[in-house]
Order: C-alpha cells, then sequence, then structure tokens
C-alpha cells in the first residue's frame, strides 16, 4: 500500500529547517514500515533551491509542486519570494492563504492525489482544503510545546486588554500549568494583530489558527522529557491523544555530509576553519553568540555586545546576520584586531549545529527561537537567554524558571543591555 502526502511547509527559515528535516525523517524511515510513502512537497519557483538536498537524496519519493507565489498587498514584489522574511510574518500568512483554489484544481487533476496533508502552525487554511477533500490533516508546530499551548489559548479565549493603550496589561493563561501570565507587548505579534471580527484579514488569521486546532492530529518539535506538562495539555485541550512528539528534529551527530554543515544556509567561513578554530580551545571556554535570520541588532545593542565580550575577557564566536556592512564595521572597529587569538566574528551564515556540539562551547547567548534552543539542549551547551519576540520569550519561562537551564541577560528586541552585566554574565556562567 502506498501512502501519498502533500507537505506544505511556510516559507521562513525558522520554520522551513524543521519541517524539511521531518520530511526526510518521514522519507527514510517508511523503509521500516508495512506501507511506502510518497510526498509531495509545495513550493514556489524561487524557493525550489532549498529543497535541492532533500530532492537528491529521495529522488523517487519526494517530487515538487511548483505554484507562483501569491501576491499581497502588504508583501512588496521584491521579498515576496524569499524564506528570509522580514518582521511580521502575518501578510504571508495571509498570502499563502491563496493557494487553497490552485491547490484544489491541482488535487482534482492528479491521477493519484494524496490521502494526507501535513502543514505548518502558519498554514492554517490547509485543514479547510483538507475537509473539502474529505482527507485528513496533520499540523507541524517548529515553536515549542508550551508556545503551541498559549497560541491555542489566545485564539480559542481572545483575550483583550481593557485598556488598548496599556502595552503592560497582563494576560493571564489560566488553563496552562503553572498558569503563567505575559503583558500584552509580550503576547503573540499575530494575535496583537487581530483588530475585530469585521476585518477580514483578521477573520482569515482566527480561522487560520482554529482550523489547526480542528486538525486530525498534531505534530510538534520537541520531546516528552522536556515538555510533558505541555504536552500533556495539549491532548486535553484538543481532546485527543493524536499529538505526537518528534523532536528534537536535528542531523544525526555521526552525520558529517554537507548538507549537515549547510543545514538553513552556506556558511560564509568555511566549516573547517571554524571547527580547527575552536579544537584549539579549552572545553567549555568559548560563549557562542547569535540572534537568529530574522533579528536585526541596533548600532546600540551591537556595541553593547562587542563591549562585554572585550570586557570579559572570553573566549567567543559571534555570528552576525542582518546588519549592513558600513553599520557593522563601524560598530566593531578594532574588535577583531583588539581580541585577536580569543574571538572569531561571523558575518554571515554560521554551521550553528556543528558549533554547539563542539566541546569548546559552553554558553550560548541566544534569543531563544526554539531550533536555536534544542540545538543548544541536545549540544548540553548553557543559554544566556535575551528573548525579544513572538514566542521567545514563552521559551525563556521554560529554559529559565522551569528547566533552570539558562540565566535571563536582557530581554525586549529593543532594549540595550549593560556591556557591565554581559561581561559578568559571560565570566560567571561557568
Amino acid at each position: 500500500m502506498t501512502l501519498h502526502i502533500l507537505a506544505i511547509p511556510f516559507p521562513a527559515q525558522g520554520h522551513m529547517i524543521p519541517f524539511l528535516d521531518l520530511i526526510n525523517n518521514l522519507a527514510t524511515s517508511h523503509s521500516n514500515l508495512s506501507i511506502s510513502i510518497t510526498i509531495t512537497i509545495l513550493t514556489t519557483p524561487h524557493n525550489l533551491p532549498y529543497l535541492t538536498n532533500l530532492l537528491s537524496s529521495h529522488p523517487s519519493s519526494i517530487t515538487p509542486v511548483l505554484l507562483p507565489f501569491p501576491s499581497h498587498p502588504s508583501i512588496p514584489p521584491a521579498i515576496e519570494n524569499t524564506i528570509h522574511l522580514p518582521h511580521s510574518m502575518r501578510p504571508f500568512i495571509l498570502a499563502l492563504s491563496r493557494l487553497h483554489q490552485p491547490l484544489l484544481h491541482w488535487f482534482h487533476s492528479h491521477p493519484a492525489p494524496p490521502r494526507l496533508i501535513i502543514s505548518d502552525i502558519f498554514c492554517g487554511w490547509t485543514h479547510h482544503l483538507a475537509s473539502q477533500l474529505n482527507i485528513k490533516s496533520l499540523v507541524f508546530s517548529p515553536s515549542s510545546a508550551f508556545a503551541l499551548s498559549t497560541m491555542y489559548f489566545l485564539w480559542k479565549d481572545m483575550p483583550m486588554r481593557n485598556n488598548v493603550n496599556d502595552e503592560n496589561e497582563v494576560v493571564l493563561y489560566h488553563r496552562l500549568p503553572n498558569s503563567p501570565r505575559y503583558p500584552w507587548c509580550q503576547v503573540s505579534p499575530l494575535f496583537r494583530s487581530y483588530v475585530g471580527d469585521d476585518d477580514p484579514d483578521s477573520v482569515l488569521l482566527k480561522d487560520s489558527f482554529l482550523g489547526n486546532i480542528q486538525s486530525w492530529g498534531l505534530v510538534v518539535n520537541t520531546f516528552s522529557e522536556l515538555e510533558k506538562p505541555y504536552l500533556d495539555y495539549l491532548r486535553t485541550e484538543l481532546g485527543h491523544d493524536r499529538v505526537w512528539a518528534v523532536g528534537p528534529l536535528l542531523p544525526h551527530p555521526d552525520d558529517s555530509s554537507t548538507a549537515t554543515k549547510q543545514r538553513g544556509g552556506s556558511s560564509s567561513v568555511s566549516v573547517n576553519d571554524v571547527v580547527s578554530w575552536l579544537d584549539q580551545r579549552q572545553k567549555d571556554k568559548v560563549v557562542y553568540v547569535c540572534f537568529g535570520s530574522q533579528t536585526v541588532l541596533s548600532n546600540d545593542q551591537t556595541v553593547a555586545i562587542a563591549s562585554g565580550l572585550e570586557k570579559s575577557g572570553v573566549h567567543f564566536i559571534w555570528c552576525m546576520k542582518g546588519i549592513e556592512d558600513n553599520e557593522r564595521d563601524s560598530c566593531l572597529s578594532g574588535l577583531e584586531d583588539r581580541t585577536a587569538g580569543r574571538g572569531l566574528v561571523i558575518k554571515g551564515w554560521a554551521p550553528q549545529v556543528m558549533i554547539l556540539r563542539h566541546k569548546a562551547v559552553g554558553a550560548f547567548l541566544t534569543h531563544c527561537g526554539w531550533n536555536s534552543v534544542l540545538e543548544s539542549v541536545v549540544g548540553g551547551v548553557s543559554l544566556l537567554a535575551w528573548p525579544m519576540t513572538a514566542d521567545q520569550f514563552v521559551n525563556a519561562t521554560l529554559l529559565v524558571e522551569e528547566l533552570k537551564v539558562a540565566k535571563k541577560v536582557c530581554e525586549g528586541e529593543k532594549t540595550v543591555p549593560d556591556s557591565d552585566e554581559l561581561e559578568y554574565q559571560k565570566t560567571g556562567v561557568w
């Protein structure tokens, strides 16, 4: 028997990486099952190159279906075909929902159409597509079970502020374990963008997340030992046991292939050079600094981090993305020279999985994006938490207050940390 799956990712770096890992695992593991699996993965012509490694690894079982990226008034044409999205995901979520009809047409014209859809949490409209086609739909969450629990709570309960001008008004997630609470400014930006049922885009966004909740099953990039209370909550909240923890979705430790080294992007520095640099450092004595693919540091934030690293005297790797060269050079003037021998600045994409698995790395200054969290936890690296937006505040709560594997050093995307405090945290982490 053959099971045909339609896979629908969300085209943002932090979502695509674990989603493609999941699809790779499905294509690899089906040989141990009594059924064969074929997978059709949705992509746009521009994003097709990001599937190269996956398609070449499974030429007989995974094929792409190419559809043009739908236009949306809020998306400039110059960025609508890229996985390096701007800060707000909202217009891309709304735009992708316009693929409902093209996919419906594709399905009806296919000689052996899919019997199951698996899609990213930002593609909740696919539940309605699956219902229309009378097939099952699975939701994949690249976020933590804790963060997903807060999202589901928000869209079901629809809590609103009493004072629309008070960004610090507290939202209480009373049904979740430990009844967490966050100020409005730290609530999901997607939920905060909801302006009422008179706004068609707000209604579509709400329907998308409610569609996720109504889907047949849920797959989460986590593992029970890390988040059992929140996995149990999701099972109770959804009213069924079809909630699977399939994480951490990461390359195998023995996998040294080019695909693993370039997971998420090509390193701007030779992977061998990075490993060679780390091999010369003592165990657990390197601080790794990286804030993900979406975060853009301000000049003041960059200067504060640079000053803290310089004054601390620690060995460090700093992966810098999202800042123009002329701005970066002015902020870091002389840093590389003054920290020669103990600092490595990578300007662009870095082989993060390999860095965090290296024995020399003992701490990670991070924005608490879930991919980075899992990579760090698996690597046994302590975390210095600086949550900035979205689910990062929730992830920081899990790490700092519940699991106690992290220290919070700062919070907020516009906050400028005290360089002396950063110095203390970096030198005191051991």
